[in-house]
């Protein structure tokens, strides 16, 4: 078989450089569609040192017909001291968007290496990488894939040198299902070409990612027959659990006082508790009160509606004309932009200790997300410099952070649903959700909320675990979180490693 693909591949790569001269090697800007390098490194990881490799390389997509569709750019970190890779788990790592390529959590939370950057996530000069103490390498290998358009991965061109339409690359790759399909073919070829079949696998994804790794959970077991011991959901989306109208609103809430909290922006009574005092009164405020007196929209008495009002402004740091003006509903935009109003300064969407200043102190929403643009400041340098001169990747090709994968098929997301069917089917089958209190865009009690709608029998509730960090939805950005949350991971992995003698089965 493995002659016959590279015949396939062999004869399909002279036809596409003989018609337009799309392949070549190193240094072009044409992706090479089957290929890797590796390199040997040392790292030290809680106090323990050990060698690993760094494999960086392209494995093709490839349709029912056996012809090469795409190719995926990834890196697969291996320990080079495991002796029986049987037992050693392997840890398949995605990021979101949809769109956006493996980079963040690449060079920032589980691997080897981490930007350059403070205590507390901002950049510094000169950008580029540094060794991640906290790294779970020492328990699991980790592959770093980059879907279609992400990274260097690209779409390829046909057998006749011709470039799918934008329909035909959508209906191939870029929806919900379509991106869960193709996806889990990669996964069998990477794990049967690495000979993995034998070793625990997780599922890792953040933000977007949440939503695709949930859909290859039960894409792997259904359609390729492998299962999985665990999927880490890190910053979660819907993942097609529905939080709409009055819930959307309400639970807001608790990442409102969070980032008002940070700020310094809460009344003293509150201010002057630490977080964990103050977010399980908000939370419970938030599902007994808040949340029934929306659902009551205008038809909520105006007594009641005035002592609600009272409590959101005293929770989320807002004036009470504020929310009143807002009929007790107010947007993530609104508060960005009104909480530290005052300052002259806004707050960041995906981590609200970030601040900005725009244009005019007037207005409804901030006219740029901090964070992403501190960001950008030290991932981009630092994965371009980290995979051309560290992990010597040679190409010309860019390196995109975001692609192109839009417009984005969103329907027909049953992947929440898929999750709770791969859970019941495998007893193996382990969740565990990381969110940042500090996160704006997938804030911290949305995913409790998915969490506890997963499952609504109740029945697999020890098998669902949510941990939270003082930080944002990168949480891993800060020294003291990117600590914790790998040692969280590296925990999870150990609890949910069986025996010998433990079988499958309720």
């Amino acid at each position: 078989m493995k002659s016959i693909a590279k015949l396939i591949i062999a004869s399909v790569i002279v036809t596409i450089c003989n018609a337009n001269d799309v392949y070549a090697k190193d240094n072009t800007r044409k992706i090479d569609i089957d290929s890797q390098n590796t390199t040997a490194h040392t790292t030290k990881v809680n106090g323990k040192k050990f060698k690993y490799t760094a494999t960086t390389g392209t494995q093709p997509v490839w349709n029912e017909n056996g012809e090469p569709t795409a190719s995926l750019f990834y890196t697969f970190y291996q320990r080079s001291d495991i002796k029986n890779d049987g037992k050693r788990p392997l840890l398949i790592s995605f990021n979101g968007g949809p769109g956006s390529a493996s980079v963040w959590m690449h060079v920032a939370y589980t691997g080897p290496k981490v930007l350059n950057v403070d205590d507390e996530g901002y950049p510094l000069q000169p950008y580029g990488v540094k060794t991640n103490p906290y790294s779970v390498l020492d328990v699991a290998d980790i592959v770093f894939v980059n879907p279609v358009n992400t990274g260097y991965s690209r779409v390829l061109p046909d057998k006749d040198g011709k470039m799918p339409t934008k329909a035909a690359q959508k209906k191939m790759f870029f929806g919900v299902n379509a991106d869960v399909k193709y996806l889990a073919d990669w996964i069998n070829t990477f794990v049967t070409r690495n000979n993995r079949w034998r070793s625990p696998k997780y599922l890792i994804g953040e933000s977007y990612g949440t939503t695709r790794v949930s859909g290859l959970a039960l894409e792997l077991q259904a359609r390729q027959w492998m299962y999985l011991n665990g999927v880490i959901l890190v910053s979660p989306t819907d993942i097609g659990i529905k939080r709409d109208g009055p819930v959307k609103a309400a639970n807001r809430l608790p990442y409102f006082a969070a980032a008002a909290w940070h700020h310094n922006a809460l009344e003293p009574s509150l201010q002057q508790k630490d977080l964990s005092e103050i977010l399980p009164e908000v939370e419970a405020f938030t599902v007994n009160q808040y949340l029934p007196a929306l659902a009551k929209g205008g038809f909520i008495n105006t007594a009641e509606k005035q002592n609600i009002a009272k409590q959101v402004a005293r929770y989320s740091g807002l004036s009470l004309e504020a929310v009143i003006n807002n009929n007790l509903d107010i947007n993530n935009n609104f508060f960005w932009k009104e909480l530290l109003r005052d300052r002259k300064q806004t707050i960041g969407r995906l981590d609200s200790r970030y601040l900005g200043i725009d244009k005019k102190v007037a207005g409804s929403a901030p006219d740029y997300n901090a964070e992403l643009t501190s960001w950008l400041h030290s991932f981009t340098p630092a994965i371009n410099y980290y995979l051309r001169e560290e992990l010597a990747y040679k190409t010309d090709l860019k390196y995109n952070m975001f692609g192109d994968v839009h417009p984005w098929d969103r329907s027909k997301n049953k992947t929440g649903a898929n999750l709770r069917l791969a859970m019941a089917q495998n007893p193996y089958l382990n969740v565990m959700i990381q969110s940042g209190y500090y996160d704006g865009a997938t804030n911290y009690f949305d995913a409790k909320y998915t969490m506890w709608q997963l499952d609504p029998s109740g029945l697999m509730n020890q098998r669902l675990s949510f941990k939270g960090y003082r930080s944002g939805h990168m949480m891993y950005l800060r020294r003291d979180d990117l600590k914790q949350s790998n040692s969280d991971i590296r925990q999870f992995i150990k609890n949910t490693l069986v025996s010998d003698t433990q079988p499958a089965k309720y």
